[in-house]
Parts: structure tokens; C-alpha cells; sequence
């Protein structure tokens, strides 16, 4: 259900889905990524198991050559591989880490230590855990190489933490919290990243639990959801005012989305449903019902902490991660910089492979953080059916003044990268 969390126009509308504690060292071969390995078996280059080190700041080191590869299928870039395994959301000072001890705290005071937590589960994952075993449309755009991060043409980094969850059902796991990092291609600006966290949960229903309610299982895991995450809600923001909006996920039916009334605005908090039938059967679980969520925690931890850009939760600058405690959810950031953006423009006929989410990996590659908002300002076709596109990159430290001539040089390499690769015409 993580995939719930997330952006309509990928996957899902919204933020994520998949929720004793367990502790694992962090090895790829654990869940999901077992899939990935052997349904890459049969390809002639052999699928190699990343190797792992030991944690090192909250984190995991893999070895680049298992993740970025010479392999025409392979689109994962340097500075995607350089995040694999900060696990921020395991740092218990960091905002994501104590959003996350928040909302475990709930589950465990409100159903009594009952859901298995996962946290460190590897982000490299087969194909049919991260679409098929959740149900997503073989045609559907979530599945492109303009989305999804793919290591070859049967392994991806996992877009949503409901990779898992197939192969936490076939386990055996009924109640359940996943959090983790995801991978997405993505545009640049303040509330987008290429690799951001989300949290899911999963509760999974007997027939006696529902049948002595007077209700069928669908409706009696429909108001337990409800009734739970409501009460999350008022947990994380305290007493708001709520709504539940009907959509649409391929994964539950019937699915809603939950918004609360907070400072002055409605603000869509969560994705959720009842599984779909399909999922519990091909997990063996054919008697059963069962209700899902998924959550992103930068998007609420940006409304908690006041933070105002999503790059900031990547920032080791101490005047950014001093500011935070452990257990203290919603203490409001206090911004250290205000140093300005600087513009720059650049047009060029695009051609019909001609994407932004590739245009903004480049940018990425090239510019790194500094490149804060890349933005559409101008476009037109001319009459021989050319189209031109004109976008204006901000660019700007979170921490320091940015010189001209560093500027410019990220824009003059900027725009070499965008000619040789994209194969578009500069004006």
C-alpha cells in the first residue's frame, strides 16, 4: 500500500502502504530481493547479491558494480547509488526517524506490541514484487524507464515500500509496519526527490473476528481502518478536523484517502483500503480480508517540523540536524540560510523521446542538491511541427553562497550533457 502514497501520475495518488520488533543485518538476499534473484537467474549475465557492509552512520554500503552497471537495461545513475543504504528514517534524531518512533509508538500502545515491524529491508527488488505482486497494469507508467530506477530488466530499486508485502503475507505476517527508502524518477523542486520514505501497514483479518459483528469482512475491515487511522492522525496532529475521500488504487477496493484541517488547510495525510482479494489468495490467505495503508514520511514531516525543502533532510550540515531530538515530534525548524537562487535559462527543440524526468536526471547528475527547481517557463511549435521547450533551473545551497563562476560552469556542463544525451537541438 505504500504505493498509495505517492503521485497520481506514477503509481498511486498519493504518499505510501505496507506496516515484536524484528532486527535484521541488512543483507539483499533476505524478503524480496530472493525473488529478484531468481527470476533473474535464467538472464545469461548472473545477478551477483550486493555486498553489504556493516551499518556505518545508520546506514549500509553496496557495492557500486551491483548496482550501477554497463547494461543497456540499466538506468541508475551515481547519485542515486550514493543514497542506497543513509537509511535516514533509522536515525532516531533525524525528523524522519522520530516521525517514524512516532507512529510506531501508536501501534504498539494501541494494539499492544501486535504489529511485526520492518525497517531495514533491502531496496533492491524484483520486478514482480515491486508491480505484479501488487496488482499494477503490465501497460501501466509507473513501470517505464522515465519513472523507475531499473537495474537490469528483471531487478529495480523499489518505488514503494509494498514491495514487500506479498512476501511478508507468504510468511505468514498478519499485522505489519514496512518503512524504507523508495525510488523514483522525479521532477526538481521543493516537495519532489528522487528517493524519499514511506511507511505501510498491513492488518489482516479471520472470519471469526468479523463474523459475530453483524457485517461482512469488507465492511468490518473498511470501519477498522477507518476507526485506526483516525486515531493516528490525532496522535501525529492532535485534535483535527477529518474527511474520508473515495479513489481509486489497484491494490485495494474500496480505497479512500484521508485529509485533515490543519493550519488553515486541508492536507491529504495518507492513502488506504481493504486489500484486494487477488493479494490474500495468491499469499494463501483465501479465507481472509485485510485492510492496507501507506503514508510518506517526508510529507508529513514537512508539515511537522516546518521544513520547507525536501532537500534539507539529506543536509550533515549541524546547524540542520542539531535541531532535532529524539522522541520530540513537531519541534519547528528554525532556517539557518537565506541565500538566493540564481536563474538560468535554456531552450532547445526537443524530439519525440525527449522526456523531463530525463532532463531532470541530468540536471541531478551535473548540479547535485544545488539544483533546487527545474521549471517549464516556455514552449511553442513552429510551423515545420518543430517544438521548442524553454526551462529555467534555480540553483542554490542550503548552506552557503554560490559563486558565479561555479554557476555557470554547472549550467555550461549542464547543457553539454542535455546536447549528447537527450539528442535535442540547443538555441
Amino acid at each position: 500500500m505504500a504505493a498509495m502514497s505517492y503521485a497520481r501520475s506514477t503509481l498511486f495518488s498519493k504518499p505510501a502502504l505496507l506496516f515484536r520488533s524484528f532486527t535484521f543485518s541488512l543483507t539483499c538476499s533476505s524478503f524480496s530481493t530472493s525473488s529478484a534473484l531468481s527470476a533473474h537467474s535464467s538472464r545469461r549475465q548472473k545477478w551477483r547479491q550486493p555486498v553489504v557492509s556493516a551499518l556505518d552512520l545508520g546506514g549500509v554500503k553496496i557495492a557500486k558494480d551491483d548496482v550501477v552497471r554497463d547494461d543497456p537495461t540499466n538506468n541508475v545513475p551515481d547519485t542515486i547509488y550514493a543514497k542506497l543504504g543513509l537509511q535516514l528514517h533509522r536515525r532516531d534524531q533525524h525528523p524522519l526517524g522520530i516521525l517514524k518512533n512516532a507512529i510506531f509508538d501508536y501501534f504498539d500502545t494501541i494494539y499492544a506490541n501486535k504489529f511485526d515491524k520492518f525497517d531495514n529491508l533491502c531496496p533492491i527488488v524484483s520486478v514482480k514484487a515491486n508491480f505484479d505482486d501488487v496488482l499494477v497494469p503490465p501497460d501501466h507508467v509507473s513501470r517505464s524507464y522515465n519513472d523507475t530506477y531499473y537495474v537490469d530488466s528483471q531487478t529495480v530499486l523499489r518505488c514503494h515500500t509494498s514491495a514487500h508485502q506479498a512476501e511478508l503475507l507468504r510468511k505468514g505476517h498478519t499485522h505489519f509496519l514496512v518503512t524504507g527508502d523508495v525510488y523514483r524518477r522525479d521532477s526538481i523542486d521543493s516537495t519532489h526527490y528522487p528517493v524519499f520514505h514511506q511507511m505501510e501497514g498491513v492488518r489482516v483479518f479471520s472470519p471469526d473476528e468479523w463474523e459475530t459483528s453483524g457485517l461482512d469482512g469488507t465492511l468490518y475491515a473498511a470501519s477498522d481502518l477507518k476507526k485506526c487511522l483516525e486515531g493516528l492522525a490525532r496522535h501525529l496532529f492532535g485534535a483535527v478536523e477529518m474527511r474520508w475521500i473515495d479513489t481509486y488504487f489497484p491494490f485495494t477496493d474500496p480505497s479512500f484517502e484521508l485529509e485533515i484541517y490543519f493550519q488553515e488547510k486541508w492536507l491529504e495525510v495518507l492513502g488506504c483500503g481493504v486489500t484486494e482479494q487477488e493479494i490474500l489468495r495468491r499469499s494463501g490467505k483465501t479465507d481472509n480480508v485485510a485492510w492496507a495503508f501507506g503514508l510518506g514520511l517526508e510529507r508529513l514531516a514537512m508539515v511537522l517540523f516546518d521544513i520547507p525543502d525536501i532537500r534539507l533532510f539529506w543536509s550533515s550540515d549541524e546547524r540542520f540536524t542539531s535541531q532535532f531530538v529524539k522522541g520530540q515530534l513537531g519541534v519547528k525548524f528554525k532556517p539557518f540560510s537565506k541565500f538566493p537562487p540564481c536563474y538560468k535559462d535554456m531552450s532547445f527543440w526537443i524530439n519525440d523521446s525527449f522526456t523531463e524526468n530525463n532532463l531532470c536526471e541530468i540536471v541531478r547528475g551535473v548540479a547535485g542538491d544545488l539544483a533546487e527547481e527545474v521549471q517549464l517557463i516556455d514552449n511553442f511549435t513552429n510551423k515545420k511541427g518543430m517544438t521548442s521547450h524553454c526551462y529555467r533551473i534555480a540553483y542554490r545551497s542550503m548552506e552557503r553562497s554560490l559563486t558565479d563562476e561555479e554557476i555557470n560552469e554547472l549550467q555550461w556542463n549542464v547543457r553539454d550533457q542535455v546536447e549528447k544525451k537527450l539528442n535535442v537541438v540547443l538555441r
